[in-house]
């Protein structure tokens, strides 16, 4: 391979926030003390869902998923992070870089696809509430689960490869706190054009399947909802669907931001702020999101904590 193809690099720099050498100490304690709940909230929930079974349903099932998937998604940029914050060396090797980027864009194409299938659920328990039992079967459940994971790291896989086909002639700084597709394009010493195209292509076809599963799901709630004469019945049918729709919200709107707007109009530095949003902020308000009003998980928590009690 040619001298100026990126594999033959022996490694990167992250330069990650320092420029920034004031805010390092503060962002470190901030996004340790952000992991660490990270950590408890999406633990709890799997924790939960395991031992209660009144949380043996589908919704639980991929709810699980969601915290394993967000766990493992702040895991692959959170510690790394954490010790560069600290330490003079902020290096990655080639193939770390690889890994990471691999991992990371893998657990996030899952989290897309996995969304889009919590929103068909929530369309089975509304619109078909007699038949949800028959149509979100164990079987059918694990299935579209197995999807997700499969596909979104089939696309990874994809992209991952063509990312790391394009020349840097020797560049190997990434102005960015983890290895991610737009810095790395900033390295490019070719026009990247071709591949931002082949890029974006994969990444709306990703993107596709679960929009147009949540806006199908969705119109059909809706629907069904508006038939309902009694407000009561109204606010209880939306409240099930609200905590979904405010995690698809911070997901999506900020995948949307990194991913799919012109690489001409990227701002590094808002580039990175918005991916510890997505990174960092969003796994640990997603338990939060999902148990805050919430009878079944909150009823979950004290029968599991009574029982603790008891047993001493």
């Amino acid at each position: 391979m040619e001298q100026k193809n990126g594999s033959t690099f022996t490694g990167f720099i992250l330069l990650g926030f320092s420029d920034r050498p004031q805010l390092e100490l503060v962002l470190f304690v901030v996004l340790l003390i952000f992991y660490l709940f990270t950590l408890l909230g999406n633990t709890t929930i799997i924790a939960l869902s395991y031992l209660d079974p009144h949380l043996h349903t589908p919704m639980y099932f991929f709810l699980s998923n969601l915290s394993f998937l967000d766990l493992c998604y702040t895991t692959s940029t959170v510690p790394q992070l954490l010790v560069h914050l600290r330490t003079a060396d902020k290096s990655i090797s080639f193939g770390g870089c690889v890994v990471q980027m691999f991992v990371a864009l893998g657990l996030g194409c899952t989290e897309c696809l996995l969304l889009g299938v919590m929103a068909f659920d929530r369309y089975a328990a509304i619109c078909k509430p007699l038949q949800y039992t028959v149509i979100m079967h164990p079987r059918l459940c694990a299935l579209m689960a197995s999807a997700s994971w499969f596909f979104g790291f089939g696309n990874s896989s994809l992209q991952t490869t063509l990312i790391f086909i394009v020349p840097l002639c020797g560049r190997n700084k990434i102005d960015h706190f983890f290895c991610e597709i737009p810095p790395l394009l900033k390295l490019a010493c070719v026009d990247p054009s071709v591949y931002e195209s082949e890029m974006f292509f994969a990444s709306v076809i990703i993107l596709l399947i679960p929009v147009a599963l949540i806006i199908f799901s969705y119109g059909q709630i809706v629907r069904a909802v508006l038939r309902i004469k009694s407000s009561a019945g109204q606010r209880k049918a939306f409240g099930t669907c609200g905590s979904h729709i405010t995690v698809v919200s911070l997901f999506y709107g900020t995948a949307i931001y990194a991913y799919l707007q012109p690489s001409n109009n990227y701002s590094q530095d808002q580039g990175k702020f918005v991916s510890l949003f997505y990174t960092i902020v969003t796994p640990m308000v997603n338990p939060v999101i999902y148990t805050l009003r919430n009878k079944d998980v909150m009823g979950a928590m004290k029968k599991v904590f009574c029982r603790g009690h008891s047993d001493f």
